[in-house]
């Protein structure tokens, strides 16, 4: 269940909305307050956020720009003012979409399933683990403020290892999964790669923390 975090200061919507939310198998965490709804976000960290702009202590841009600095999550904006302007503001905040008040519950539950499928998307072509980060996409890599220059292969086989952290993948399974079931070699080739790369993410490749061998088997990726 995916946890939703509502902040509206009008409580007859507000509880009308957390509801209907919840009719739709969301976890619904709910305030009226601008600096209440940083503390629940820190508390809970919810998977969605749906803030109202116009609220009585802190208004919605300040805290969405907040969300935003600590949290990737998706926020859909609630407002009254449907001017270009004022959308363009809430997005500048860090909003993902903008919806304008009165609207209809079946707009809202639109707009929060299509954030959610847009930020899945993204977060596919992105991986990361500690100081090291992918461009899934761009086909690029980097160790802290570092571009790491890794070949296509040796990419490919960290963004495998990176995808199932934890998981001891075995030399046959990498094979297929990055050379491809046609490829003509032998899992030797999978060893040499993980040296390559040992080369040049781990400290001391001599004694790897990140790309451990299990004996027999094959390579575990503890991040």
């Amino acid at each position: 269940m995916l946890k939703l975090l509502l902040v509206e200061d009008d409580q007859t919507l507000r509880e009308t909305l957390a509801y209907n939310l919840a009719r739709e198998d969301y976890q619904v965490i709910e305030t009226g307050s601008g600096v209440t709804a940083l503390d629940r976000a820190r508390a809970h960290k919810p998977d969605l956020v749906v803030l109202d702009i116009m609220l009585p202590d802190l208004d919605g841009l300040t805290v969405c720009r907040a969300l935003r600095h600590e949290f990737d999550v998706p926020i859909v904006l609630l407002t009254a003012r449907s001017g270009e302007v004022d959308r363009i503001v809430g997005l500048d905040s860090g909003a993902d979409d903008y919806i304008v008040k009165p609207f209809a519950l079946g707009e809202l539950l639109a707009r929060l399933r299509a954030v959610l499928r847009r930020g899945k998307r993204e977060r596919l072509t992105k991986l990361a683990s500690g100081d090291l980060a992918l461009d899934i996409v761009g086909h690029r890599a980097w160790r802290g403020d570092q571009t790491l220059n890794l070949t296509p292969k040796e990419f490919d086989l960290l963004a495998e290892l990176i995808r199932h952290t934890g998981a001891v993948l075995t030399r046959d399974l990498l094979l297929q999964r990055v050379w491809g079931f046609d490829f003509g070699g032998d899992t030797r080739t999978v060893d040499v790669h993980i040296r390559w790369l040992r080369e040049k993410i781990e400290t001391d490749p001599a004694k790897p923390k990140r790309i451990e061998t299990v004996r027999g088997i094959g390579y575990r990726f503890e991040g």
